[in-house]
């Protein structure tokens, strides 16, 4: 893959980045801690849960479930193979993709402000990534038990463990982290909402790639992308402390007849 021979040059421009501090005058990863107490932590789970990237592929799962759905998009998708063109080059795409967003990952926690000096910088930067950390290895451990407990055999019949997808989760996990490190960065509006869209489309992709591939079926990959989602939002809003996540925000408009609710999330 292309970002994986552009990595060393991606990480030292990375690293060149991260000096620095935020507007507040803290660097990323300066106030994580391991001890955020239980309100927080009951706090970021709600925040986490009610997140649209977490319960939307939750919901469009169990969507598939009425007739039969969920296996008749495997079926087809592996027949036909619209994007990628044969089961083989899927799952090479799905590699890559997954890859491409490890990559990412580390690149945006190495271009997160640090500090000034390099001592701060190092400090700072185990301390973000012992949380992130947690976040992904959470993310594949629990992955990994329910395959094992689940047993669902995959679409193409190699074995049991298609529930639920590791490679989307894996995908899923990085590129929300990634995400919400772009909250710590100096970037144009235009510029952070172009790498959140490009961080999603390699999690889509790696989704619909092992699908393709006929490794999984769609609810398969929809909700390893929740866990993905899930874990990374919790872990940065519970032990993250320089980064604030927002819960959400409830407006209520009294009409004529009726009344109009409205509900804010930002994500």
């Amino acid at each position: 893959m292309k970002a994986m021979r552009n990595l060393p040059a991606l990480v030292a421009a990375a690293v060149m980045a991260g000096c620095g501090t935020l507007p507040d005058g803290r660097a990323w990863g300066e106030d994580a801690t391991a001890a955020p107490g239980w309100a927080r932590i009951r706090e970021a789970a709600w925040s986490a849960a009610s997140n649209p990237r977490v319960w939307v592929p939750l919901a469009g799962a169990a969507l598939l479930q009425v007739d039969d759905w969920d296996r008749d998009i495997a079926d087809w998708a592996r027949r036909e193979t619209p994007v990628f063109g044969s089961a083989a080059r899927a799952a090479d795409w799905s590699d890559g993709l997954r890859t491409a967003s490890v990559v990412a990952f580390h690149a945006s926690a190495l271009a997160t402000p640090g500090g000034d000096t390099a001592g701060e910088w190092f400090a700072n930067k185990l301390r973000g990534y012992a949380v992130d950390s947690a976040a992904i290895v959470t993310t594949t451990g629990l992955t990994q038990v329910m395959k094992r407990t689940a047993g669902r055999e995959r679409p193409n019949g190699a074995d049991d463990e298609s529930f639920p997808s590791g490679h989307t989760a894996v995908a899923a996990v990085h590129g929300r982290l990634a995400q919400l490190n772009l909250r710590s960065m100096a970037l144009a509006p235009g510029t952070s909402r172009a790498i959140t869209v490009g961080l999603d489309t390699l999690t889509i992709g790696t989704s619909w790639a092992r699908i393709e591939a006929g490794w999984h079926f769609p609810a398969d990959t929809l909700v390893s992308a929740s866990l993905g989602a899930f874990f990374a939002q919790f872990y940065d809003a519970a032990f993250m402390g320089s980064r604030e996540t927002p819960a959400p925000a409830v407006a209520v408009a009294w009409r004529p007849g009726g009344a109009a609710l409205t509900v804010f999330w930002r994500f």
